[in-house]
């Protein structure tokens, strides 16, 4: 009871993915192994959801890699989201400045914003997380180990470990923040490993 429209693009539905009912799938999408598409998701194409991946809701122009969520409403479009991240039930992430002008996204290697077209949403790295209802502005970058939480828009560029949200920002302890890694990794089935922790 889904339908897929093969038309503007290719649809790949990776081994043992699953299409739950209710989704309307505009290809281009590449599903990856083990990859799930909760009841009535809209992908609107040029998306790819890696393996062990869910999503849900409202997606277009999304990368997301492997093991991370976006299962239930809200949006995501023309975003790259990393391994092992999970964003919340509701969380939305613009992806269009209100005024239609050029998107600037925080480079942190040369500390300036570098212009990223009319159009760019989140820049999630590895292992960071936002919680329900999370709201994140047009070209927001969280980088890598972040758990972003509470009421209204947190800053657009969030540095690796960082904990908090609009209401503040502080370290995310490096000991916490591997714990918090592993038990995501063991809730998706793969126990932390030594190079993992390295890394």
């Amino acid at each position: 009871h889904s339908i897929l429209n093969a038309s503007t693009g290719p649809i790949y539905v990776g081994r043992n993915a699953e299409i739950m009912e209710g989704c309307l799938i505009r290809g281009a999408l590449a599903l990856g192994e083990k990859a799930v598409l909760k009841m009535g998701s809209k992908v609107y194409g040029a998306t790819t959801l890696g393996p062990g991946s869910v999503g849900g809701g409202e997606i277009k122009n999304v990368v997301m890699f492997g093991h991370s969520n976006k299962g239930h409403d809200g949006y995501l479009g023309d975003a790259v989201i990393g391994e092992w991240c999970n964003l919340g039930a509701n969380a939305t992430a613009s992806n269009l400045k209100n005024n239609a002008s050029t998107v600037k996204v925080w480079m942190e290697a040369y500390n300036r914003t570098e212009p990223a077209g009319l159009k760019c949403g989140l820049l999630m790295g590895d292992y960071s997380r936002c919680g329900i209802g999370s709201m994140l502005n047009t070209g927001t970058v969280i980088g890598v180990s972040c758990n972003i939480f509470g009421g209204g828009l947190p800053p657009k560029f969030i540095p690796s470990f960082s904990w908090g949200g609009a209401a503040g920002l502080e370290p995310y302890r490096l000991e916490q923040a591997v714990k918090d890694a592993g038990m995501w990794m063991q809730f998706k089935g793969r126990q932390m490993e030594e190079t993992d922790r390295q890394v």
